[in-house]
């Protein structure tokens, strides 16, 4: 089966598992994952969250399965809010 007809017909709950499972090596019940299964894990998890996710992270797998990367002034670009509300309980100063 193509791996990107499994990653469109999983869920929500299909790819936790799996993230978790590649991120800690134990299934959530508490089973080990063998190594086999965690990079498997691990490929669904990327292509997955390629698909779906549309991530803000610094570096992430792209739609087209590329590692995408952004640059600081992007970083810098994304996190900059006008200062609308004063009332907020954090404020944090311009990087």
């Amino acid at each position: 089966m193509d791996i990107l007809a499994v990653v469109d017909s999983m869920s929500e709950q299909m790819y936790l598992r799996l993230k978790s499972a590649a991120e800690t090596g134990k299934w959530p019940e508490g089973t080990d994952v063998g190594i086999e299964q965690r990079e498997s894990a691990l490929q669904l998890t990327m292509a997955y969250q390629a698909r779906h996710l549309n991530n803000q992270d610094n570096m992430t797998i792209g739609a087209d399965g590329h590692i995408v990367t952004k640059t600081k002034a992007e970083l810098r670009n994304q996190f900059k809010q006008p200062d609308k509300n004063k009332d907020d309980i954090a404020r944090f100063s311009d990087l």
